[in-house]
């Protein structure tokens, strides 16, 4: 089986790969920046002290639309709108955010700061846009382990054979009875038709999928009539448009990702930290 790689997906495998040439020197000018998470556990960072002001937004000419979208493949005509940079218009596909200018030549890819309230507002419109795809994706497409009535919801990418995954998984009791609800939904890392994709089938197409899922995290035996890829392809999908990368990937109810694996009072304390930067950030 070939990987389906979609049109957004590839404009954010390119962009990965310009800024891992550019973060050593983008390092220095940004000393504030928050990292993107990969497996290792990341901390939110902390609330803002002040709010960003927010200009009222100008119509934005349909002629400036249609020629970034020509220039983006895969961008549609709503997914540009107004930046905080004059000059500059704002595309968000999924998790992913850049800067074009309006005649549609220059492509900015980066973080945008205010330097007056040093609030990053590309990462509280990113996980804007995350939050609004998470609470579009049906629970039908995930494996849910906690009460709906929990107070604490997390969604979390994970890999079958991925070991902080399973690390991560074998504690889910504590998880939640610390109060906090999990959504998993499957990224195999190694992609279509690999070893870790067919064991996300056999897992997805069993009848009892939570059951299912805790034993293949044990390297235990799952049977399952096959049912197709069309799942794990959507869920796959989503996470590459979010841009995960390392598994297990962490989302907040807000959009926040928060990290790889943490232990469950870890996790706790990082939830509770993203919910008040985004009551913060309000």
């Amino acid at each position: 089986m070939h990987r389906r790689i979609t049109a957004r997906q590839s404009i954010a495998c390119s962009l990965a790969a310009c800024m891992a040439i550019v973060a050593a020197p983008a390092t220095a000018l940004a000393a504030g920046e928050k990292q993107q998470p990969t497996a290792a556990a990341q901390k939110p960072a902390a609330p803002a002290a002040a709010k960003p002001a927010v200009a009222a937004a100008a119509p934005i000419p349909a002629e400036v639309r249609a020629r970034v979208v020509a220039k983006l493949p895969g961008a549609a005509p709503g997914d540009v709108g107004p930046s905080p940079v004059p000059g500059l218009y704002e595309v968000t596909m999924g998790g992913l955010i850049v800067y074009v200018s309006a005649d549609g030549k220059y492509l900015v890819s980066g973080n945008v700061y205010d330097l007056d309230s040093q609030v990053n507002l590309t990462e509280t419109r990113r996980n804007a846009a995350r939050a609004k795809a998470l609470a579009a994706a049906s629970e039908s497409n995930m494996i849910v382990f906690g009460p709906a009535n929990s107070k604490m919801t997390v969604t979390v990418f994970t890999d079958i054979d991925c070991g902080y995954c399973r690390r991560f998984h074998s504690q889910i009791a504590d998880i939640n009875k610390s109060g906090v609800r999990v959504r998993y939904m499957m990224f195999p890392r190694t992609g279509p038709g690999t070893e870790s994709w067919v064991k996300a089938e056999q897992v997805w197409c069993a009848a009892d999928r939570r059951d299912a899922l805790t034993r293949a995290k044990k390297d235990g035996v799952v049977k399952s009539k096959a049912c197709g890829d069309a799942a794990i392809a959507k869920q796959y999908e989503l996470g590459s448009d979010l841009g995960v990368e390392g598994t297990p990937a962490i989302f907040t109810q807000n959009g926040d990702y928060i990290g790889g694996y943490l232990a469950p009072a870890e996790l706790v304390q990082a939830i509770k930290a993203s919910q008040k930067t985004a009551v913060a950030a309000r």
